[in-house]
This record gives structure tokens, sequence and C-alpha cells, in this order.
């Protein structure tokens, strides 16, 4: 039944793939039809020297937060190597991905966050705007802008993030304003990476609510076990907007336990997390598993499904920091586009298979996906 099934609906596909090229041509969608809210990072990278590494304790290959000894090494890195700039920050990320994977129109990814008033905050809106996201940030002056630098030595990165000004987004100075407002009211899809549950709560809440009763897509990522712990409490006052959940393996088996599902089978994991109590009974929730080098796990309300990702020979990974933020991205930029379920997750493996062949979270002038 199965090997008869792919043509059974070859003739659909090839129309449906037609219909989608002329769209890209000719889009039909609106500006600010995708909204993200998240910690914006203006991503610094650099190749630096051993000299550097240890002068700030730092290991070759490692994420950490940056501590008080971290503090200069933001404006050194600028002085002493030839440094490249990125907007970036996950929630940002997946924006920016969504946005390359449609081309057109420009702006069609809306994006709020918190910087400062300094100049690194400056460069992060002259890269968005590079990316052609439409970044609207609240600037304050009690903190700096967030940064996250990689510290290149050969094959490694060692990344440093201070959050910084991310932390001190505020809604009743920034989401509750009338002309901010309406640029949420504008989209039809919603994005927010699960690191944004420890900043504004509120703000997550104001938006999902939004979504639900206006039957719209609200999206979240677990985005690291931590989360699943520590704003366990956050994450489950959440949960009943949800629309579509991301997660990988490792946050998901967090989730399980802290949820006591009492399974480590990542398809039951699934399952039982789209099972949660669901705010707009009109939409089925549905949750999506990444696990690596393995098969993406996708659970609807009546099926388990499996994708394998696009092979990819090791030897051309370069950098597999940002492939949870383009997968993210190549899913929504399909989603916005009313495709299928299917067709996000193919436009996901190929936008993570496009990123993780290069150095952070960068892609070439445009992409090549049917």
């Amino acid at each position: 039944m199965t090997s008869k099934e792919p043509q059974a609906k070859k003739p659909r596909l090839i129309e449906e793939e037609k219909k989608e090229f002329s769209n890209r041509k000719t889009p039909k969608l609106s500006p600010n039809s995708l909204f993200g809210m998240g910690n914006p990072l203006l991503d610094i990278s650099a190749v630096v020297d051993k000299d550097f590494l240890d002068k700030y304790s730092l290991k070759p290959n490692d994420q950490i937060l940056a501590e008080d000894k971290h503090k200069a090494l933001f404006e050194e890195i600028v002085k002493k190597f030839r440094v490249e700039y990125h907007a970036g920050g996950a929630t940002q990320n997946s924006i920016k991905v969504a946005q390359w994977m449609i081309q057109e129109p420009r702006n069609m990814g809306t994006f709020f966050g918190c910087i400062g008033n300094d100049k690194f905050g400056e460069i992060l809106k002259q890269k968005a705007e590079e990316a052609h996201i439409d970044a609207h940030y609240y600037q304050q002056d009690e903190e700096p802008t967030g940064t996250c630098a990689a510290c290149i030595t050969g094959d490694n990165r060692s990344l440093v993030a201070n959050l910084a000004a991310a932390n001190c987004y505020k809604k009743n100075k920034h989401l509750d304003l009338e002309e901010n407002w309406n640029l949420v009211e504008k989209a039809k899809v919603y994005y927010i990476a699960g690191f944004f549950l420890t900043v504004s709560l509120e703000s997550i809440l104001k938006v999902a609510k939004h979504a639900s009763e206006n039957n719209k897509l609200f999206c979240l990522n677990l985005s690291a076990p931590f989360i699943c712990q520590v704003f366990k409490e956050n994450l489950m006052q959440v949960m009943p907007y949800v629309d579509i959940l991301f997660g990988n393996e490792t946050e998901a088996a967090t989730f399980a336990e802290e949820q006591n599902f009492e399974t480590k089978d990542i398809k039951e994991i699934a399952k039982k997390t789209q099972a949660l109590p669901k705010v707009n009974p009109k939409r089925q929730r549905v949750v999506v598993l990444t696990q690596g080098k393995d098969e993406t796990v996708m659970a609807q309300s009546d099926k388990v499904e499996i994708f394998p990702i696009l092979k990819i020979d090791p030897k051309d990974i370069v950098d597999t920091n940002g492939a949870g933020d383009a997968f993210v991205g190549g899913f929504l930029s399909e989603l916005v586009q009313e495709k299928t379920l299917d067709q996000c997750v193919k436009a996901a493996h190929y936008a993570a298979n496009i990123i993780i062949r290069r150095a952070g979270c960068t892609f070439p002038d445009k992409p090549d996906f049917n």
C-alpha cells in the first residue's frame, strides 16, 4: 500500500510545486504576517588566538553565559580582531531564516525585543534591516545591548553570551503601545522561543491569548532543558495556547520527566504532549521534535509521523549551533503560506541542512528550495 501511495499523489504534488513556484514569484503574503518576540543578541564572530581564549578562561568548543570576568571581552574582540556582525538570538534567528526562505515581500517577519541605547544596539538595528525583518526594539538605558561573541579557533567555536538588555523587555512600555500592538494584530502566525519565558511571561500570554481568541497560529519552542525544569510553571501557563510546539530530543526527555509522562520513547512523549489541555478547540496541537541526525517526529491528533532528515557528509558540517533555529525558520516560512505540515517539515530540514554548512546562523543570498 505504501509503495503505491507516492504514485497516487505525484500529479497533485507536481501541481502544488508549480503553484508554489508561482506563489514565490508573485507573493500573496503581506508584510508583518509572521510575528516573533524574544531575546535579541548581536552576534559578534571573529577568528581569535589561543592567548585570547586563555585570558578569558574559555574552552575552544563551548557555550557559556558571560560572567563578570568576561565583560571586557566584547570590546576587546572588536578592537583586536576582524569581526563580523549578525542579528542573533534564537527567535530573531528563526524569523530571519523564514524571511530568507520566502524572500518577498520584505518585512514579512516582525520582531520585538529589548536592546540598549548604544553602539551595539545601532549595529543590531542595521543588521536586522539588512536581513529584511521588521524589527521594533524596546530601547532602554539601564543595560547594554545583549551580545554573543563567537570566538573561533580552527574548527572550534567558543560562544559567550551576555543577555544584558534582552532581559529587560517590558510589556507596558512596548507591547501595549498602540503602534506596536497593531503590528501584533497584523500577523497570522506567532513564534516565541522558550528562552523568553525567563523574561516576560505576561507579554507571551498577551500574544498567545490574542492568537487563540482570533484562531491564529501560536508556536512555542521548549528551547532548553532548564526551561522545562526551572521555568516549568511559566511554560505550563502558556502551553494551553500552543498550537505548534517545537523541541529537540533532550528537551523532550526533560519535559516528559517533569510532566511525569513515565516514558522515554520520543513518539510517546510527542503523543502525550499533543494531548495536553488546549484552549482553542478549533485547532489540534501539533508537536514537532527533532533528533539531530535522526528523523524528526511529528504528532497530530490521530497520528505520529516520522520524517527522515536530509543526508549530509559529516565533513560538510561546519557549525550545528544554528540548526534548531533554522529548522523552525524553515517550518514557519511554509506555515505562514498555509502549506501542508509535511511541506513545512521539508522546508525545515532544508533550512537546517543549509545552515549547518556555514559558521553561525548565516545563509547564501537565495534559497534553492522546491
